[in-house]
């Protein structure tokens, strides 16, 4: 692992996204009208992506563990992409960024509508899964947000 304990305490955040598209729009419908089979697909991705920030330390060799201050994951339907779009912020205040957090939390929310899904929908497509913005630390601020619009 990388060492740390030199570095000074800030306030750090990271936002990664990532999206999924549905290959029908009946998919999308049934999502949304909350008739899946196996639950609330939103509800549940949210909370799974709340889960694998916290878990990222036990998942990732070499990423160390953090005390995580905050975690907002949002899960937004384009009915004209036909997609889920996921949106991971997790803020903490220590020596390492949150990046694999908010990463880590965007894709496994993303799987879990995969997984949730895929009787239903056997060609969906995750993709642009990425860190659009981040704070803290010796590199500074860096907003990659109006890049990917």
């Amino acid at each position: 692992m990388v060492a740390i304990h030199e570095k000074e305490d800030t306030h750090r955040c990271a936002i990664a996204e990532g999206s999924i598209k549905f290959s029908n729009p009946e998919s999308m419908k049934l999502l949304l009208s909350e008739s899946n089979k196996k639950g609330d697909v939103i509800s549940i991705a949210r909370i799974a992506g709340i889960i694998a920030v916290k878990k990222t330390a036990e998942l990732i060799p070499l990423c160390h563990p953090i005390s995580i201050t905050g975690i907002k994951v949002d899960l937004i339907h384009d009915e004209k992409e036909n997609c889920i779009k996921v949106n991971c912020e997790v803020h903490c205040n220590g020596k390492t960024g949150v990046e694999m957090e908010a990463l880590t939390g965007a894709t496994i929310s993303l799987l879990t509508v995969y997984d949730m899904c895929k009787a239903v929908d056997k060609m969906m497509t995750i993709s642009d899964c990425r860190v659009v913005k981040k704070s803290g630390g010796k590199s500074g601020d860096i907003d990659l947000s109006t890049i990917f619009k």
